[in-house]
């Protein structure tokens, strides 16, 4: 039976916003680095979750977990509105696979994908040489999950696996993670204080769930802990690159590239791609054709090549993606702050564009188009 990572929650995955590990964290999202946590992602009050967790105890007990383990995990612990929230709420919008790879290989993703690859790249180059996977993959990889380790996640993971358990939606699921990461913690790998990661429960460099981290995690740093939460990003790369091994990575294989003869064309009249069964492997990461584009447009960039050659035809709405960053920089010349010009119709933009609608006595549809841009100037 192949196993998969199962990508919930955090981040941009696949071609629309889904959040936590999965797939692609952007500027803005809260992580390790964010000085604080949303008040709906902090515990709260709830008798229910309380009688919840008194009865799930037994049902660890019997899974192995000791009273001892139980009582460290669950101090400090509590409900967490936020993670139902969240769940019950990922969006369903879609973005083109132009705007997915602007962020995913944007000008900063891949300017500091270079500088984490110089950092680590002996790491990097011994794990391609243990593993077989090429060190620019597992460094992609490590830029769409945590943007190089900046952007790890900090809810508890107790807190947000049993929180999403008690809720009851994807029940058995969460309970099945709540289980593996109790038996992380008592296998020693890590504190509950650090053990953190997305609102779903995805952790550390990489955005392993607890069950993927108990099937693919290694101590490649000898300590005696597959720590994929520490600073040093080594266990987490490694047990990326043990991942993709153990899924079938064939070694010395490309994942893929543009080739205006290739079958794979994911956004009509866009570019199209030459895949190899080591594509496949990394959808086993994230099952989404745009994901893997990603990583592996990504993972070339941080190489050294440059942009893909084919352009991609105007928007829905009519505009290309320099009409979209012409309207972002006049929005935001007027003082109507889209934040940033990267020609990503994102919330910021949209919110800007009701703005200035508004303030012409418009409709404020929030959507862009040729006549607004033309009505900036």
């Amino acid at each position: 039976m192949r196993i998969t990572r199962r990508h919930f929650g955090a981040g941009l995955a696949a071609l629309g916003l889904s959040a936590c590990g999965g797939g692609l964290t952007a500027p803005g999202q809260t992580g390790a680095d964010s000085g604080g946590l949303p008040a709906d992602l902090r515990p709260v009050p709830n008798a229910a979750y309380d009688a919840w967790v008194a009865n799930f105890r037994g049902r660890a007990a019997s899974s192995g977990i000791s009273q001892s383990t139980l009582s460290a995990a669950f101090r400090g612990t509590g409900y967490l509105p936020g993670c139902v929230k969240r769940d019950r709420n990922q969006t369903e919008f879609k973005r083109s696979l132009e705007d997915y790879l602007a962020i995913a290989a944007s000008d900063e993703r891949i300017s500091k994908g270079r500088a984490a690859f110089a950092r680590h790249n002996g790491t990097l180059r011994t794990l391609e040489s243990r593993y077989g996977v090429q060190a620019e993959i597992i460094c992609a990889i490590w830029g769409l999950e945590s943007f190089f380790g900046e952007r790890r996640g900090d809810v508890p993971v107790i807190s947000a696996t049993s929180t999403l358990a008690f809720d009851g939606r994807r029940g058995a699921f969460f309970e099945k993670q709540l289980i593996a990461a109790l038996k992380i913690l008592q296998n020693g790998d890590i504190t509950p204080s650090r053990m953190t990661g997305s609102w779903a429960g995805a952790m550390g460099h990489t955005q392993f769930i607890p069950t993927s981290y108990q099937a693919f995690a290694v101590d490649f740093t000898g300590d005696g802990r597959r720590d994929i939460w520490s600073e040093d990003p080594t266990d987490a790369l490694a047990s990326t690159a043990a991942y993709l091994e153990k899924n079938g990575w064939s070694r010395g294989v490309r994942w893929g590239g543009e080739d205006p003869s290739g079958t794979l064309q994911p956004q009509p009249g866009g570019p199209r791609f030459a895949v190899t069964r080591n594509f496949g492997v990394i959808k086993r990461y994230n099952n989404s054709d745009a994901y893997a584009i990603g990583v592996g447009h990504l993972a070339d960039r941080i190489g050294g090549a440059g942009p893909l050659r084919a352009s991609f035809p105007p928007d829905a709405n009519g505009l290309t993606k320099d009409d979209r960053i012409a309207l972002q920089q006049r929005l935001t010349a007027r003082g109507f702050d889209t934040g940033g010009a990267d020609g990503v119709i994102g919330p910021n933009s949209i919110e800007a564009i009701r703005a200035y609608q508004s303030s012409r006595g418009l409709p404020p549809t929030g959507t862009p188009s040729p006549e607004l841009l033309r009505s900036l100037g």
